[in-house]
């Protein structure tokens, strides 16, 4: 059982903060104020402190936790996965579950589905909502958001991430971070930096131009910091111009720490710590995870021993580390406790209330994708007499379950075979499982058994009796396909699906396909379904929100965060070959650079499958009227893009606005476009809005590596306007003087 711990009277009136202000005076208090008040209580304190208390706030005691310290009424710092839901109680020493009865929490889809919602307004409340969970489990950083680039569709982990665009990241990650530390709970957003594959993750060496790293890799991180304030940062497993990245010379001391001014704490990854002297003059703060066995069968991985337990320790009392390297950090790890659980104004949090079921319904349903509706597949309507025989493993498989890190356990999990039964109550709705991944986790491509193919007939036979089928499929969250650890194998769905959606489609041709991934994948079978939806990772209540969009009773509005390619090597990453992934010898260049996704795709004029943006409606818009507020714009201006959407269909619905822009005779290589902005907007049937999507100009600037600096060049701009990166209606032309 955790310690509850008392604050002294002498840490109450020198550390609290702001405890004894009026309601009134803190709202007015501005944010310099704020951080005046606590470096005042850092001041006071750090004297107080021993050498080896400092010390021992710099590294683990526990899986999850950091020592306080006792006599002074400091409290530990408690942590828990996940960026889409509060993980599970974690035993003390091992990473066994601690078997508690009172864990259980709300999953809410995962960060692929929030960040194809295209909806800030949206991630500002799912943060919120998350954070007041983590806030009552007594969390005081919560491990998330990941905002890494979808670089390859084979990284295990890219459910977890954002997509592959970084102003989209950036954009969406923001109000993220601001509603998780509205609870007094550290967001950590992780993993800094080019953390982007599973596979090798804690050996490969990454090798990438800066122009690509500030344009691509790390703007979100950078939005993070700047925009968002957040509290935490997590180091990565790899290494980055053979250095790793946990404790980085260019990435964390130049970067994060000196040219963004972050003053958070820095927080390795579980084990990718490698060095003392490295750790401690790098910006490592707290390191966690280190070794395996914690106090288990064997003291080598005692928590003493960490890089930056005794053996810190005791290079500053030789002398070869400097106390003033401690103290930073020192400053750091109480700025987080002032920040979190030494802040008595926080609020108590809450968990598994309707209010947060809600909010992880709304992202789930806005977030889903309608990839293709032929001859309306979608929406079903309820009706007696209709047969919709459900054929799949991942219509009754937990998707929370397993994953890495991010695996939960919800109070419930809606499946999507359970929603679809909830909605339709007229229709006579059948199950079968179709094929299933055996116990196995590790073998995705083994050959269909005896039971595989007794599984096939009877699916076979069902379908060919049903009036609608509908196929649950795609990935699932084991070892080598959506989940951490490595990476995916192949390309193409596992277990046997493409074979089984072709006999079905035989047996029965109006057959919709609910897919069910964290990733692209290939797609041989599509012209064999009439009906797609990309259905992501959906948490609690996954089977709700899939039967809110298949009914009608809720217009899919999601546009795809990542390109979906016709095939492996019509992506950037994996065009190269394995130089550029998974790497040779430990080493891999970004052969790419700054052409990730559909910057590959239309730079290099290769069609995709889908294009990044890209989602359907079951009605239908129009883009009109496009202008731009001016013909020519200083480079302290802001760019003002206006459009006229309307609602041209028979129902209402919400369309994605999206803004790029390119330069085409740029002095440098530059992508065809780059998404500069965008802007989600409702209509009624037959309304007409006029939309206005601002853009500053020193957005449009490209990272001299040269100069090391950010520079804006004048001349002729295109800006494109459209509802997916390759659907355009209308281009127009600009000029920075």
């Amino acid at each position: 059982m955790r310690k509850i711990w008392k604050y002294s009277l002498v840490l109450v009136s020198a550390c609290l903060l702001n405890s004894c202000a009026s309601k009134t005076e803190k709202e007015m208090a501005s944010t310099s104020k704020i951080s005046v008040n606590i470096d005042a209580r850092i001041d006071s304190i750090l004297p107080l402190l021993t050498l080896e208390e400092k010390v021992d706030l710099c590294h683990a005691q526990s899986k999850f936790s950091t020592k306080g310290v006792e006599r002074l009424g400091i409290p530990e710092i408690w942590m828990s996965d996940g960026p889409h839901g509060v993980r599970a109680e974690i035993s003390w020493d091992s990473w066994d579950y601690a078997g508690w009865t009172n864990d259980s929490i709300t999953a809410f889809p995962a960060l692929t589905c929030l960040a194809a919602t295209f909806n800030p307004e949206l991630a500002g409340e799912y943060g919120f909502n998350l954070g007041e969970e983590a806030r009552y489990r007594e969390k005081d950083v919560l491990l998330g958001p990941g905002v890494n680039m979808y670089r390859t569709p084979f990284n295990g982990r890219n459910f977890e991430y954002m997509g592959e665009d970084p102003f989209l990241a950036s954009t969406m990650v923001v109000p993220y971070i601001k509603g998780v530390q509205e609870n007094g709970v550290a967001a950590c957003v992780k993993h800094f930096a080019l953390n982007n594959q599973e596979h090798w993750r804690d050996l490969v060496n990454v090798e990438v131009s800066d122009r690509a790293l500030h344009e691509i890799y790390l703007p979100a991180f950078k939005a993070a910091v700047q925009d968002a304030d957040v509290w935490a940062i997590m180091g990565a497993y790899n290494k980055f111009r053979g250095q790793y990245t946990t404790h980085h010379e260019l990435l964390t001391n130049k970067i994060l720490k000196g040219d963004w001014k972050f003053d958070g704490v820095v927080i390795s990854d579980w084990s990718s710590t490698h060095s003392t002297l490295e750790a401690a003059n790098n910006g490592l703060d707290i390191e966690m995870g280190t070794g395996t066995d914690g106090l288990g069968t064997t003291t080598a991985n005692h928590y003493q021993h960490y890089y930056l337990a005794n053996p810190f320790l005791e290079k500053i009392k030789s002398g070869a580390i400097s106390e003033a390297v401690l103290n930073d950090k020192v400053r750091r790890v109480l700025r987080l406790r002032l920040r979190t659980n030494m802040n008595e104004g926080r609020p108590l949090g809450r968990a598994n209330n309707v209010e947060h079921h809600e909010v992880a319904r709304k992202v789930a349903t806005e977030g889903i994708v309608l990839l293709k509706n032929e001859a309306n597949f979608f929406p079903i309507e309820d009706q007696s007499g209709l047969t919709i025989t459900v054929i799949g493993e991942n219509a009754t498989r937990s998707m929370t379950a397993g994953g890495g890190s991010s695996e939960l356990k919800p109070k419930f999990e809606i499946s999507p075979l359970e929603g679809i039964k909830a909605r339709y109550k007229k229709a006579k709705v059948l199950h079968t499982m179709g094929y299933e991944t055996g116990a196995s986790e590790y073998d995705i491509v083994h050959a269909p058994t005896l039971n595989q193919d007794s599984l096939k007939a009877e699916a076979i036979k069902l379908a060919k009796a049903a009036d609608v089928v509908l196929f649950v499929g795609g990935l699932n969250k084991s070892h080598l396909q959506d989940c951490e650890g490595d990476d995916r194998q192949q390309f193409g769905l596992p277990f046997g699906q493409e074979t089984l959606i072709d006999d079905i489609s035989k047996a029965n041709e109006n057959l919709g396909f609910i897919l069910l991934t964290g990733n692209a994948v290939a797609m041989p079978w599509l012209d064999k379904v009439k009906g797609l939806v990309e259905s992501w990772y959906l948490g609690s209540m996954a089977g709700h929100a899939i039967a809110d969009v298949i009914s009608g009773d809720v217009n899919p509005s999601g546009k795809l965060p990542f390109s979906f390619p016709k095939q492996l090597k019509d992506n950037g990453a994996h065009s190269f070959g394995e130089t550029s992934y998974p790497g040779v010898d430990m080493t891999q260049h970004y052969k790419e650079d700054i052409l990730v996704g559909y910057r590959w795709h239309d730079t290099k004029n290769i069609a995709p499958q889908y294009a990044f943006g890209y989602g359907l409606s079951y009605t239908s818009f129009e883009l009109k009227n496009m202008t731009s507020d001016k013909e020519n714009y200083s480079k302290d201006a802001n760019i003002k893009i206006n459009c006229t959407v309307s609602n041209t269909g028979d129902l209402a619905g919400a369309e994605v606005v999206q803004v790029y822009v390119g330069k085409k005779d740029s002095k440098v290589d530059r992508a065809l476009k780059e998404l500069k902005g965008f802007a989600k907007v409702s209509l009624n049937k037959g309304e007409r809005k006029s939309i206005d999507v601002e853009i500053p100009v020193s957005k449009l600037a490209f990272y001299n590596a040269d100069t090391a600096n950010w520079e804006i060049e004048t001349g002729d701009y295109e800006v494109y306007v459209g509802n997916a990166s390759n659907n355009i209606s209308e281009t127009l032309k600009i000029t920075i003087n």
